[in-house]
């Protein structure tokens, strides 16, 4: 990261927003649906739930899916004027595979 690698970086920072959102709690739609402002939660921490705990392998399936699918978006991009982003893309998706065989360096 001192090297100020950008596709590692961008990588990581996608990956961790996304294992973040794996881990929100969802929300029930039932509990949204007739809650008056006189019955709604008040104070510091009154909606706050426990975030549910991935697993190891749970957080290697939401990596893996995330070089998966900036594979897919780079096997996409075939026109000449895209092959910046398409081989950005690929470095993103060889940080993140490189995490998950162990070379990874971050």
């Amino acid at each position: 990261m001192r090297a100020r690698d950008k596709a590692a970086v961008s990588a990581l920072r996608s990956t961790l927003a996304a294992v973040d959102n794996a881990e929100a709690v969802p929300v029930d739609a039932a509990a949204l649906r007739g809650v008056v402002l006189e019955e709604s939660p008040v104070g510091a921490g009154a909606t706050e739930a426990p975030r549910r705990a991935l697993s190891e392998y749970g957080v290697a399936d939401i990596v893996r899916a995330e070089a998966d699918e900036r594979l897919a978006a780079a096997a996409q991009l075939t026109a000449p004027a895209h092959a910046d982003r398409a081989t950005q893309l690929r470095a993103e998706a060889a940080v993140l595979l490189g995490l998950l065989d162990g070379r990874g360096t971050v």
